[in-house]
């Protein structure tokens, strides 16, 4: 039984929240897809994450990583197989698509395979205009420039 989520108390409170509700109401919505391939995803800092993905027997040739609208998109397809006849197969070698939502400002730092284990390292970086600064605060004392214009405007 899947619960349904009402956002509406908190649209007349906040602003600016669009898609955070639009996110969640996305995810409620969306039935649950299967959980191959098994992952981990690890803050390791203030601002940088890591995903770590087990890709048994995928090459680098294998897999595709790209980045569009906030939207993650691992796709793998192995294009090799086993030399000779299969008598088990426990190793998973279907195609698969794993998709993860960033938030904003998130861009992927570097990607690597090794040892069936694909790494994303993900880091947010703020642009200049959204970090914080400092605003210098006025003295009662008059600029130099200031102190013309006032005696101009007295005579």
């Amino acid at each position: 039984m899947r619960t349904v989520l009402d956002f509406s108390p908190l649209h007349r409170s906040s602003i600016g929240f669009d898609r955070v509700f639009d996110l969640l109401e996305s995810a409620a919505r969306t039935p649950q897809p299967d959980n191959w391939p098994p992952f981990d995803s690890v803050k390791i800092g203030e601002d940088q994450y890591r995903i770590v993905m087990a890709l048994a027997g995928f090459s680098r040739d294998d897999l595709r990583i790209e980045v569009q609208n906030n939207l993650l998109t691992v796709t793998g397809e192995r294009k090799t197989d086993h030399v000779g006849e299969i008598l088990h197969r426990g190793i998973a070698n279907r195609p698969f698509t794993r998709r993860f939502e960033l938030a904003e400002h998130m861009l992927v730092a570097r990607a690597e395979l090794h040892d069936g284990l694909l790494v994303i390292d993900l880091k947010r970086e703020l642009p200049e205009a959204l970090k914080p600064r400092t605003i210098p605060i006025g003295g009662a004392e008059k600029a130099p420039s200031e102190a013309r214009l006032l005696q101009r405007q007295a005579a």
